[in-house]
């Protein structure tokens, strides 16, 4: 991934921290956007940014069509969360800054392998 512009990397936290979801599935961490493939640009644009993140979609069930958009293992440690521990503070939005600690104190283990692996590999 290439360093974000100061309008993207803005960009690309107020989508995160107004729609994004920080979790995972017990094993790893993940951030993920789901929206309404009315916003497909939104979408292509992300990918474009972080390109070792996931799209998935779009899906068409229960009266919704969306796309969802992953961040998971090397892209969230190394593209995602970089940018995301940076900027998204309790003094912005004390909500999303708790979700996001609370998810990387979750993962913490899984997130300093992650790491750690990157850094054999420079």
């Amino acid at each position: 991934m290439s360093a974000l512009d100061p309008f993207d990397e803005g960009f690309f936290v107020g989508v995160i921290v107004g729609e994004g979801h920080f979790g995972g599935d017990g094993r790893q961490p993940q951030v993920t956007l789901r929206m309404h493939t009315r916003h497909e640009a939104l979408f292509r644009w992300l990918m474009e940014r972080f390109p070792r993140t996931k799209l998935y979609g779009p899906y068409h069930h229960g009266g919704r069509s969306y796309y969802q958009w992953m961040a998971r293992g090397r892209a969230l440690v190394e593209d995602v969360l970089p940018v995301l521990e940076a900027r998204v503070v309790g003094e912005l939005d004390g909500h999303a800054a708790s979700r996001l600690r609370e998810m990387t104190e979750r993962y913490a283990d899984v997130i300093a392998r992650e790491r750690a692996r990157a850094r054999l590999a420079e």
